[in-house]
């Protein structure tokens, strides 16, 4: 692989998806240290991740190790934070060394001026989502929730995700908000003529779009039920794989 290759992964909840699932992430995270020299998590790598000052979410050593043998190694490692683990901060940034971004982000990657976001909150509708997320992000809320003892934090997340749910496939609602975000991407596109991709997650369906000649919206799928991935190579229209056999997914239908 030419060393500029970059790889993108999102939604692999870390926490709620079985050890084996987690044990196969942790495999793909190690090729990709050795193929490319980005590597792009989409969002969602944990299913709960807050920061408290002096306190980590546990379960998630060896994930955290091979992450940082990449960092270690040179591979320039970007992490954004989804619905599930935007309350990232200093622990991954420092101790971890990835670059860590709460905000949609504007990066080149193999040669693709691309936009990167998880998806949540974006394109029209799903305003009860968007009211929470603004209560959820906000100062005093973040502030709040550092004073529950951390086994409370966690239980109160676990309560609120449904992310073992989505182990049989993409739920109805997925499939729906999938087909939202992919209109809205690509009128993002055609308006944003510097734009050569956009890609998101959060929905857990894999999808490939050109939306425009050489100009291409990708969704990264997920890791709870498809273990999916983009792959970006300078020249070459970004690729939609599957891990571990490196089967394309091509331009998937809805629900698929």
């Amino acid at each position: 692989m030419p060393p500029s290759t970059v790889l993108i992964a999102s939604d692999i909840h870390l926490g709620a998806v079985s050890p084996e699932r987690a044990a196969a992430f942790r495999a793909w995270l190690e090729e990709a240290g050795s193929r490319a020299s980005t590597v792009v998590l989409n969002g969602d790598l944990f299913d709960f991740w807050f920061e408290y000052r002096h306190v980590v979410p546990r379960g998630h050593t060896r994930t955290l190790a091979v992450l940082a043998d990449l960092v270690d190694a040179g591979v320039d490692v970007h992490l954004t934070g989804g619905n599930h683990d935007w309350w990232g901060g200093s622990f991954l940034e420092d101790e971890i060394g990835l670059r860590f971004h709460r905000e949609p982000v504007e990066l080149d990657l193999a040669g693709h001026r691309t936009l990167v976001a998880h998806g949540d909150g974006l394109g029209p509708g799903d305003t009860g989502y968007k009211v929470l997320k603004r209560v959820i992000r906000s100062p005093l809320f973040v502030w709040s929730f550092r004073w529950l003892h951390p086994d409370w934090g966690a239980r109160v997340a676990g309560h609120a995700s449904y992310t073992e749910g989505r182990a049989a496939g993409p739920t109805p609602t997925d499939v729906e908000r999938s087909a939202v975000l992919e209109a809205w991407a690509c009128a993002e596109l055609a308006e944003r003529e510097d734009l050569d991709l956009l890609t998101l997650g959060h929905t857990h369906l894999p999808r490939r779009v050109e939306a425009a000649p050489g100009r291409w919206y990708v969704n990264t799928g997920d890791w709870v039920h498809h273990c999916s991935y983009a792959e970006l190579v300078p020249g070459e229209p970004p690729r939609l794989l599957r891990w571990p056999d490196g089967a394309p997914l091509g331009d998937a239908p809805p629900g698929g």
